[in-house]
């Protein structure tokens, strides 16, 4: 039975699609598209691996014990996504119990994204008369709700909700996160809840990115007031410690990291951080024990294989730089085991860019040179690259293609390539960096290739070393006199500078 039906009406339900001509799906749609819920948000499904999105969803409504109406309206949209509405239908079931649960007395408030799910699915099911059900059970909530009787009223809760959601799907939809629990904020300035996701989504947004001469401690602000409004919040007072961290307070970070560790020591979403914070300390022993404590709760988290072969890789590089002939079983140990781990995530997650990348390098340092290869095209084909996604690509797989395959040319083609990404990041400077030294040491060995020339040309002038730019390309002239690309670019620079 319908929303608001009684039996009689429900006995002279339409049974036939056929009925419902073009126009009435039309306005159907149109009216789809006013609904502020998950179908309207732009999440899209090819940013997220829907499988490891379902296993972390399911984690979190498991391990923390809060209302999950987010959660579950979550869930039914990546099993809408994943082509099983009735699933999708269950769990949107549960949100409403949760509402009721939680909120008795704000139902109507409380459970607008959900019914805009319900219309959407129901749409998608091909039965439009429920679908127009929960539209009108919306649009007359709204109304009832709204103090001017508008049909859409923007909730704060609907903000913060939207930037949950936003968060679940990548990096490339984290500012829109912020911008979301930034207006939630607006009419609830001290909700912890809103604090929480706002400071996380700052956290994110520093963290994700290779940036240089970027601001990184606005978050510490925001992290700190979430902490005071959630003073039970582990998670929060971890991502807070590693803040810190970055901005070389260790040990006033370290302490929260102590306090937590003794409120709530098996929580495996508090642990990952503790981890990560003494990986970044150096305490790789102390990282992997913290680590392997939280697998055994949540042991297919694609977060924490990756974090433990980051470990497993770090204790390589310590034992290469402490011992000049280090152990070759330690060495194969430590390979065998952050690969097992970055693989794992690979299979978890397909669209973890990062994952594939260090499996890529962990299996050129195992001297697995075809996989490396395999692992580097992966990382470039599974996702949709952000411009730092893509510039650490080009740095990556140019050391790649120096330091194992021995390829100069190659080399200098990606760091050459992450360099006009033109974004000012971290990774950007390293090819700057990398592109230069290998550039003069060809020089300095006798080079005659133009093409070298010319490309340091390119790099002081991107750097807005004008002179020394001028120099190269009348080199890279003086070996190719016709190169038409080194005779603007000269002509170019002689303007600039009598100008």
């Amino acid at each position: 039975m319908l929303p608001g039906e009684n039996s009689l009406s429900a006995g002279i339900r339409f049974s036939s699609k056929e009925m419902y001509s073009t126009n009435f799906k039309n306005s159907l749609k149109s009216s789809l598209l006013q609904l502020d819920c998950y179908f309207t948000w732009n999440l899209m499904k090819q940013d997220v691996d829907l499988d490891n999105l379902e296993e972390t969803v399911g984690d979190q409504i498991e391990f923390f014990v809060k209302s999950n109406i987010a959660n579950y309206n979550l869930l039914s949209y990546v099993y809408h996504l994943k082509k099983s509405n009735e699933e999708a239908l269950k769990n949107l079931q549960k949100a409403e119990e949760e509402v009721k649960k939680n909120y008795p007395d704000e139902i109507p408030r409380r459970s607008l994204v959900t019914w805009g799910n319900y219309a959407w699915i129901y749409y998608y099911m091909e039965r439009y008369e429920e679908a127009q059900a929960y539209i009108s059970k919306v649009e007359n909530s709204c109304k009832k709700l709204s103090s001017t009787g508008q049909q859409k009223i923007e909730l704060p809760e609907i903000c913060a909700e939207q930037g949950w959601a936003l968060l679940k799907f990548g990096a490339k939809y984290y500012n829109r996160a912020k911008n979301c629990f930034e207006n939630a904020l607006k009419s609830e300035p001290d909700n912890p809840e809103f604090n929480t996701g706002y400071a996380i989504a700052m956290y994110r947004l520093e963290d994700i990115f290779y940036r240089e001469q970027v601001d990184v401690s606005l978050a510490l602000e925001p992290l700190k007031r979430a902490a005071e409004l959630n003073p039970n919040d582990t998670v929060i007072k971890a991502l807070l410690a590693l803040k810190l961290q970055v901005l070389k307070r260790v040990e006033e970070g370290e302490s929260y990291i102590e306090e937590a560790m003794q409120r709530t020591p098996d929580l495996p979403y508090f642990l990952r951080y503790a981890a990560k914070f003494y990986r970044k300390k150096g305490e790789m022993d102390k990282a992997l024990e913290v680590l392997k404590k939280a697998l055994a709760v949540t042991p297919k988290s694609a977060f924490l294989h990756h974090q433990l072969g980051l470990c497993y890789r770090a204790k390589l590089f310590q034992l290469k730089k402490s011992t000049r002939y280090p152990p070759q079983q330690q060495v194969e140990e430590l390979i065998r085991l952050a690969i097992f781990h970055f693989k794992t995530v690979t299979e978890q997650n397909r669209k973890f860019f990062l994952a594939h990348v260090d499996l890529a390098s962990i299996y050129a340092e195992g001297k697995r040179y075809k996989e490396a290869e395999e692992s580097f095209q992966k990382a470039l084909h599974e996702s949709i690259l952000s411009c730092d996604d893509k510039q650490l690509y080009c740095y990556q797989y140019g050391n790649f293609q120096l330091f194992h395959m021995k390829s100069e040319s190659e080399a200098i083609k990606y760091y050459l390539e992450g360099l006009k990404i033109e974004k000012d990041t971290y990774v950007r400077s390293n090819c700057r960096r990398a592109l230069k030294k290998l550039l003069n040491e060809k020089i300095q060995r006798g080079s005659r290739d133009a093409a070298d020339f010319g490309t340091l040309g390119l790099l002081h002038k991107l750097n807005g070393e004008k002179h020394e730019a001028i120099k190269c390309y009348e080199k890279a002239i003086a070996l190719c006199p016709d190169n038409e690309e080194y005779l603007n670019a000269l002509c170019e620079l002689r303007l600039s500078i009598s100008s």
